[in-house]
């Protein structure tokens, strides 16, 4: 079933500088997760799950590998209205400017969207990890007669001064919205929450970023163009003079805007009962590879996720996202990591012609530890890389250190013997 009243419009961000080497060459909604998934692939099967198959993706940096995975991955039947199509950024009659930001980004985009038949615009971001259904939100917008709703998260004291926060009356329509406020503004702006988020002390409703927008308001909006986030101006200059209410959502969510938070949110994976469940019937679709199954010889596995087309040999490997197409060699020991995987094998043919001594993945008798290892990186035999908190933020040519996780750039080379 398509939803046809419904656009969904996902922000693909700018540069992620603070997902830096992993966003070097790639934008961040084609960041590899999960070991066979992109970031995109989110919002997308969240879209697709509420039957919502009108998608446009917004991009503007680095947007190749990102076009290149949406084209490869969702197609549609022939006789059906849905789609999935990026927009970068272009030079138009209009504008010849970058998008400025998240509301500025829509104004430019405006003439595609307005080509399709909608009531209601769904804006979503590009680089979070959950599960909603989004029908049921835009359910509630309609019950609401709302204008623009805007999905929350209850969250602690902590953390509510990284998040823009709003409050709501009974009825749930937002009254008042702050962005990011200082510690001690926040008893003022304190929520009615479930029992169960009070016990936790998440007192405080976070905007997630997920909105949904009438759609003639939405038109009316972006005809200012000195609005150029909706964050920061659209949403707190709206609250007063358009009825917009909150969608209070309280599953798992997580914004993968940090190297730390990308990392803890793959290692989560290989929880006994991840908080985020790629187990259960709400599926996250990519891209279809045809690639073997993977061969594992005398390796312990604890707490792992191993894609497909593996071929490991390791002693063990412990609380570890193994990619695609990923090698480890002999008597290796990988633990608290993610791997990334390959994007091609390397035959035996190829090794011998070509002399290749450090091979794609992990080779014999390595120890790493508290590591992120982008694609197609080659870490040769006897290599140590122990991450952790005694380690000093630092990037060289082919990793770099932050937060205690040490990241191998992608396609780079240790050579055998390397002590990180």
């Amino acid at each position: 079933m398509l939803n046809k009243s419904v656009l969904s419009i996902i922000l693909g961000g700018g540069q992620g500088s603070r997902l830096y080497p992993l966003t070097a060459d790639r934008s961040k909604p084609a960041v590899p997760i999960a070991g066979k998934y992109r970031l995109v692939d989110i919002p997308i099967s969240n879209c697709i799950n509420s039957n919502i198959k009108r998608i446009y993706v917004l991009t503007q940096f680095n947007s190749a590998s990102l076009n290149q995975h949406i084209k490869n991955t969702y197609h549609f039947s022939f006789f059906s209205q849905a789609f999935v199509d990026v927009l970068a950024a272009e030079q138009t009659m209009q504008s010849d400017k970058w998008f400025q930001g998240t509301a500025d980004a829509v104004r430019q985009s405006m003439h595609h969207f307005l080509q399709n038949d909608f009531e209601y615009a769904l804006i979503l971001s590009g680089d979070q990890l959950y599960n909603m259904d989004l029908e049921d939100m835009i359910e509630k917008h309609q019950e609401r007669g709302a204008e623009i709703s805007i999905a929350t998260y209850p969250v602690n004291a902590q953390d509510a001064t990284g998040f823009g926060i709003l409050k709501t009356d009974t009825e749930n329509t937002i009254t008042s919205f702050i962005e990011k406020p200082a510690a001690e503004l926040l008893p003022d702006w304190t929520s009615d929450v479930s029992d169960e988020m009070k016990s936790e002390g998440r007192n405080y409703l976070a905007s997630m970023g997920i909105y949904i927008f009438n759609r003639d308001l939405l038109v009316k909006l972006m005809e200012n163009p000195d609005t150029i986030d909706f964050g920061k101006e659209i949403i707190p200059q709206s609250i007063h003079n358009h009825k917009t209410v909150s969608y209070q959502y309280e599953g798992y969510w997580t914004d993968i805007g940090t190297i730390r938070s990308f990392y803890e949110a793959n290692l989560g994976l290989t929880d006994d009962i991840p908080k985020f469940n790629l187990y259960d019937e709400n599926r996250v679709y990519t891209r279809a590879r045809i690639l073997p199954t993977s061969k594992i010889s005398g390796t312990v596995l604890n707490k792992a996720v191993v894609a497909d087309g593996c071929i490991i040999q390791a002693d063990k490997i412990e609380r570890s996202v193994i990619g695609v197409r990923s090698r480890i060699g002999k008597a290796s020991i990988v633990t608290n990591t993610y791997m990334m995987g390959n994007d091609t094998y390397e035959s035996l043919k190829d090794i011998e012609e070509n002399n290749i001594e450090n091979l794609l993945g992990i080779g014999d008798r390595c120890n790493i530890n508290n590591c992120i290892i982008d694609k197609n990186s080659r870490i040769g035999d006897d290599v140590t890389i122990n991450g952790g908190s005694h380690l000093e933020d630092t990037e060289t040519e082919n990793y770099l250190i932050k937060d205690g996780i040490i990241v191998i750039k992608k396609g780079a080379t240790i050579p055998k013997g390397t002590k990180i």
